[in-house]
């Protein structure tokens, strides 16, 4: 009984995110080993995402309502809104400049001799009326059951500012909705407690079906958008805590593993909120206003991982089909891909489209696109990751402009 109990004890002293990475590293291994047999492995993650997705639409409608409740004040909401969407374009705007930048250093595309299938048609990005038209839920029940992020956040910004105007009358609902808040963040503790197991299944899975013959024609690509990812989270994100918000980066990196380590995994940004909200607000000491606010907003138009893949894929294209690029084409790709990011952000595939849309417009065939497919998978891992790491850091600041960072929490040097 002892034994099982000292166990048991060393195992919940030990920080979650050095399990999850204890769990990537054996996935890795597995697959490595294993081959395509990792892939035994995959239900194991498979059942983890699917508990993960479990959390995102009761926590994103009941943490925005939260949220929305728990400022009073609508010209607040209203500046952190404002505050938000202008920080996520501007990381966004380094984020496709830094993958240009990186792919005209190192030329990926230069001295590959790759053939592409033929046949792929331009997606097309929805007309501004088109999103603003979609973002109101004819129905908001169904906007819950199909998870529409953008209408749940509507309806949730909507409903919390009704529930602040009506005063006294609307306190039971919104004591309800705290209640039901706090039970979701401790459901999502507990499937995080899973969450060295799910990514271990993932990986193995992962890392067994990619081999080095998948690999190491396009590994140039693959190293040139990764170190531009990491470039990014490195320099933009933690320069602008320290230079803004006046706050050790090394911290920020600290509390974000839990959720970098998810999105990784599973290459799904909607499907790290639960876990992001959980780091901001344990790790981070951002108030539980700003992150059911920011965070949802976040993980549905900010593409900063996405836009550093189009800087980079662009020109590995361009370099492939032998094509000079001009500056006007390069400055074409920032502020396309800057703007597409908002348009195309509820859009399934939405990597894909501001892809074809970037592409079109300095006149890339779109066909060329299939040349990457067989990597996207893993290039997905690594711009999911910034995008997490892009939501977190805007949080932070916002969170610290507006007097709402708990900095003891944030300055603990032990984050779990």
């Amino acid at each position: 009984m002892s034994d099982k109990s000292s166990t048991t004890t060393l195992w919940g002293r030990i920080p979650l995110w050095q399990k999850i990475l204890a769990g990537l590293a054996l996935g890795i291994l597995a697959g490595a080993l294993m081959g395509e047999d990792a892939s035994v492995f995959k239900p194991i993650g498979d059942i983890f995402i699917s508990a993960i997705k479990m959390l995102i639409v009761p926590l994103v409608f009941s943490t925005l309502v939260v949220g929305i409740t728990a400022m009073r004040d609508p010209q607040k909401m209203g500046r952190i809104g404002a505050r938000t969407i202008v920080l996520y374009l501007i990381t966004t705007a380094f984020a496709i400049s830094i993958g240009l930048l990186a792919s005209w250093i190192f030329q990926p595309g230069v001295g590959l001799d790759m053939s592409f299938e033929s046949g792929m048609e331009a997606k097309e990005a929805p007309s501004l009326v088109e999103i603003l038209v979609g973002l109101v839920p004819q129905n908001p029940i169904d906007a819950l059951a199909s998870g529409n992020i953008l209408q749940i956040i509507v309806f949730a910004i909507g409903l919390g500012i009704s529930l602040t105007l009506i005063g006294e009358k609307g306190e039971p609902v919104v004591r309800i909705f705290e209640s039901f808040a706090e039970a979701m963040y401790k459901l999502t503790s507990i499937v995080m407690a899973f969450a060295p197991f799910g990514v271990f299944g993932l990986i193995a899975h992962v890392a067994g079906s990619y081999g080095l013959e998948v690999l190491l024609p396009l590994a140039k690509v693959i190293g040139v958008a990764y170190l531009a990812s990491i470039l990014h989270v490195l320099v933009v994100y933690t320069g602008l805590l320290a230079l803004i918000g006046k706050l050790n980066p090394l911290r920020y990196l600290q509390g974000i593993l839990d959720a970098l380590v998810v999105a990784y995994s599973s290459a799904s940004s909607s499907g790290t909120l639960p876990v992001s909200i959980r780091c901001a607000q344990k790790n981070l000491g951002v108030s539980e206003g700003v992150a059911g606010f920011v965070l949802p907003v976040g993980a549905t138009i900010n593409m900063d991982g996405t836009a550093i893949y189009q800087g980079v894929v662009a020109v590995f294209i361009a370099q492939l089909l032998g094509v000079d690029l001009s500056l006007m084409d390069y400055g074409m790709i920032i502020v396309t891909g800057t703007l597409a990011s908002i348009g195309t952000a509820g859009v399934p595939g939405a990597g894909l489209v501001m892809l074809s849309i970037v592409m079109a417009q300095i006149g890339l065939p779109l066909e060329a696109i299939a040349v990457i497919a067989g990597i996207d998978r893993i290039l997905d891992m690594a711009r999911t990751s910034v995008n997490v790491a892009g939501d977190l850091m805007v949080t932070t600041l916002v969170g610290k402009s507006e007097g709402e960072l708990d900095e003891t929490i944030y300055n603990a040097p032990g984050k779990s």
